[in-house]
C-alpha cells in the first residue's frame, strides 16, 4: 500500500509516519503543504492519503477535492483536533476521520477499513461540487450530465453541480452505467428518463423523474438514440 501523509506539522507528520512504520506500513510519501502533496500525486498513485484538515493557506477538505481531481480512487482518511469538520469529510468522501490525538489501534482500524472496501466495491464514484458544499454521487444517481466548458454539470436530485472532466472524457465511464449521449452536450441516465417527446426536425425531448427539468436532443442524437433502442 502506497501512502501520502499531508500535515503542516512536523512533529505530527513524524509521529504518524512512525505509527504508520510500526503498523508494517513502509511505502510512505511525506508533504508538509498542499503544493507538495498535489505535486506528489502527479508523480505517484496513492493507495491512501492521510490528510490534516487544519492547514495554512489551502485547507485540508479543499485539498482533498484537488487530490480527487488526480486521482479518483485515492481514499482519504483526514486527521484534525476537531471534530466538528467530520460531515464536511465524509460528504467528500473520506474513508475515515481521525481526531487527534487518535491511538495506534484507532489508525490501524481506519487503514483496515479502507483496505476492506477497496476489496468489496468497485463502484463508481463521481465527486462534485457546488459553491463551498461536496457531492459523492453514484452514477444512478445523476439524471443528467450537461457539458460546460472543460467540465461538466451534473444533475441530480440535489441540483447541479460541477464535475472536473469533458464530457467526452466522462462518456466512457458512464457507458456501463446506461447513460447515452444524445446531444454533444448531452449524457441522460436512460433509467431516470420518464418520457419522449418527439419534436421539430425529428428531435427528441426528454422528461425526467422526480425533477422538472426538460432537455432536447439534436438531430444527430435523436437518430442515435432511436437506432439503439429500436427493435
Amino acid at each position: 500500500m502506497k501512502i501520502l501523509i499531508v500535515d503542516d506539522e512536523a512533529l505530527a507528520l513524524a509521529r504518524l509516519k512512525r505509527m504508520l512504520n510500526t503498523l508494517g506500513y513502509e511505502d510512505i510519501i511525506e508533504a508538509d503543504n498542499a503544493s507538495t502533496a498535489l505535486e506528489a500525486i502527479k508523480e505517484h498513485h496513492f493507495d491512501l492519503v492521510l490528510l490534516d484538515i487544519n492547514m495554512p493557506q489551502t485547507s485540508g477538505l479543499e485539498l482533498g477535492y484537488e487530490l480527487r481531481y488526480h486521482q479518483e480512487d485515492i481514499a482519504i482518511i483526514f486527521q484534525t483536533a476537531y471534530d466538528e469538520h467530520a460531515l464536511k469529510a465524509f460528504d467528500i468522501g473520506a474513508a475515515g476521520y481521525l481526531v487527534k490525538p487518535f491511538s495506534m489501534e484507532q489508525l490501524k482500524q481506519s487503514i483496515e477499513r479502507v483496505q476492506v472496501e477497496s476489496k468489496s466495491s468497485d463502484s463508481l464514484r463521481l465527486m462534485s461540487k457546488t459553491g463551498e458544499s461536496y457531492y459523492l454521487l453514484k452514477p444512478e444517481e445523476v439524471h443528467y450530465v450537461k457539458a460546460d466548458l472543460s467540465e461538466v454539470m451534473l444533475r441530480s436530485s440535489k441540483g447541479f453541480s460541477y464535475y472536473a472532466q469533458k464530457i467526452s472524457d466522462l462518456e466512457k465511464k458512464l457507458l456501463a452505467h446506461d447513460f447515452v449521449r444524445i446531444h454533444r452536450s448531452y449524457l441522460v441516465n436512460i433509467n431516470k428518463i420518464k418520457e419522449i417527446e418527439t419534436i421539430e426536425q425529428s428531435k427528441l425531448r426528454f422528461s425526467f423523474h422526480d425533477i422538472a427539468d426538460q432537455i432536447e436532443s439534436s438531430k444527430d442524437g435523436a437518430k442515435a438514440f432511436r437506432n439503439k433502442f429500436s427493435v
